[in-house]
């Protein structure tokens, strides 16, 4: 129980907000206690997420959801391929709108989502309950080990549990009670979302999908993109909006290949055999 909420069904709009902006602001300092369980996960993952390994997200509830958001965000951001990030959520994708409770207590229901990935030891397997008791979650990292024994693994919890067989990383997010007890929506799931938000990121900058602090492989794939494709190339080669709007167009809206065609004075071929000599890595070429 959270003392300071202990009268929330009395409290006027005003208390209200303002006990829960104050608890809020707690969650930032949890994940930062944090850091170093987050870096060695990353750490283990970048290797086979560099190739063909993928970054797996699994929860139930609340914790499923913000992984297939996180998931979902991956493919516009960071040009990679849909299945590159998976988020997958107890239920199945009806689970995302619709509560199913119960495909949280069976540890043996991720079986064949996991079966269906194929997985390898490249993969990364990162499982969410901020309960950090959900069978659906602590289940999955056996089933995940035996189709894949190099697998990393690693979970990510606001209560202090003990880390399930077959999961090497636990990173424990201290958001310490709700505002409304039990609601882990709240703080925890906002925890959760930064500590989501830090993985995939930071894979993504370390795998070369981000140079300087830009989204060099973003997929200009609606107007407000192709806005920023552009400004990336404005930023990285100094031309002006339309001659950047025009190196994109000759690129096949391919920011990475339009900016080294203007610094390397190439054509669009071999623009991209030095990119994949550079295994996508812009710095390089």
């Amino acid at each position: 129980m959270n003392p300071a909420a202990a009268d929330l069904h009395a409290m006027s709009v005003a208390d209200c907000v303002k006990l829960i902006n104050r608890e809020d602001a707690l969650i930032a300092q949890a994940v930062a206690a944090a850091k170093a369980q987050i870096s060695a996960l990353i750490s283990a993952a970048e290797s086979g997420f560099s190739g063909t390994g993928r970054l797996i997200y699994l929860g139930a509830g609340t914790s499923g959801r913000l992984g297939v958001l996180d998931a979902s965000e991956a493919p516009p951001t960071f040009h990679v391929e849909p299945g590159k990030v998976v988020g997958i959520i107890a239920g199945g994708d009806s689970a995302l709108r619709i509560s199913s409770e119960s495909a949280e207590d069976n540890p043996n229901g991720a079986r064949g989502e996991l079966e269906s990935l194929g997985l390898s030891d490249d993969d990364t397997l990162v499982g969410i309950a901020a309960g950090g008791t959900t069978p659906y979650v602590r289940g999955a990292f056996e089933i995940a080990r035996n189709f894949a024994p190099g697998i990393t693994t690693g979970m990510i919890t606001c209560s202090a549990v003990e880390a399930p067989p077959s999961c090497e990383h636990l990173i424990f997010l201290d958001t310490g009670p709700e505002v409304i007890a039990g609601s882990t929506r709240m703080k925890a799931g906002t925890a959760t979302k930064l500590a989501l938000n830090t993985i995939s990121t930071t894979l993504m900058v370390r795998s070369g999908r981000v140079y300087q602090n830009l989204m060099v492989d973003l997929r200009p794939t609606n107007d407000k993109l192709r806005d920023r494709a552009a400004r990336v190339v404005s930023r990285l080669t100094g031309l002006d909006r339309d001659n950047s709007l025009k190196q994109l167009d000759t690129a096949g809206n391919n920011v990475k290949a339009a900016v080294v065609m203007h610094s390397r004075s190439v054509n669009l071929e071999t623009a991209t055999r030095l990119l994949e000599n550079a295994r996508g890595r812009l710095g390089d070429v």
